[in-house]
C-alpha cells in the first residue's frame, strides 16, 4: 500500500501495525468474554492511532502527549499478554513474540518522544554511575 500521510512513514508506525496484526491472529484464539481480549484489542489499536494524531500535531508538546499515550497502550499491552499468560490462555512463547515485537515499538517511540525535546527534562542515567 502507497503511503499518504506522513504518519505512514515512520517505522514506529509500520511496525504497530505489525502488533495490530500479531493481535489479530491472537484474539481468533481467544474467547470474546474474556476482560483481556476487549483490553488487549482497545490497547493495540490505540497505539497506531495516537501515533498518527500525535504526529499530526504542530507543536512538540501536542505530538508527546500523544505519543506518550501510544507508549503507554504498548505496555498496556506487554502486561495483557503477561495476564493472559498467567491465565493459561495463550503459551509463554506467544507472548515472548508479541513483547519482542512491543519492544521495538516501545523503543522507537522513546526515541521519537526524545526527539521532540522541547519542554521536556531527561535526566542521564549515566550519571548514577559515575560513582562506580
Amino acid at each position: 500500500m502507497p503511503t499518504i500521510f506522513d504518519h505512514e512513514k515512520l517505522n514506529v508506525y509500520q511496525r504497530s501495525l505489525d502488533f495490530v496484526e500479531f493481535v489479530e491472529t491472537l484474539l481468533s484464539d481467544l474467547p470474546k468474554g474474556l476482560a483481556a481480549h476487549d483490553q488487549i484489542d482497545r490497547a493495540s489499536t490505540s497505539i497506531p492511532l495516537n501515533l498518527a494524531e500525535g504526529n499530526g500535531k504542530f507543536t512538540a508538546k501536542d505530538r508527546c502527549r500523544f505519543f506518550d499515550i501510544a507508549r503507554g497502550s504498548a505496555l498496556e499491552c506487554a502486561a495483557a499478554l503477561d495476564v493472559l499468560t498467567r491465565r493459561n490462555k495463550i503459551g509463554v512463547t506467544t507472548a515472548e513474540e508479541g513483547k519482542i515485537i512491543l519492544k521495538e515499538v516501545v523503543s522507537m517511540m522513546v526515541g521519537l518522544i526524545r526527539s521532540q525535546e522541547g519542554g521536556r527534562v531527561y535526566e542521564d542515567p549515566a550519571a548514577y554511575n559515575e560513582g562506580d
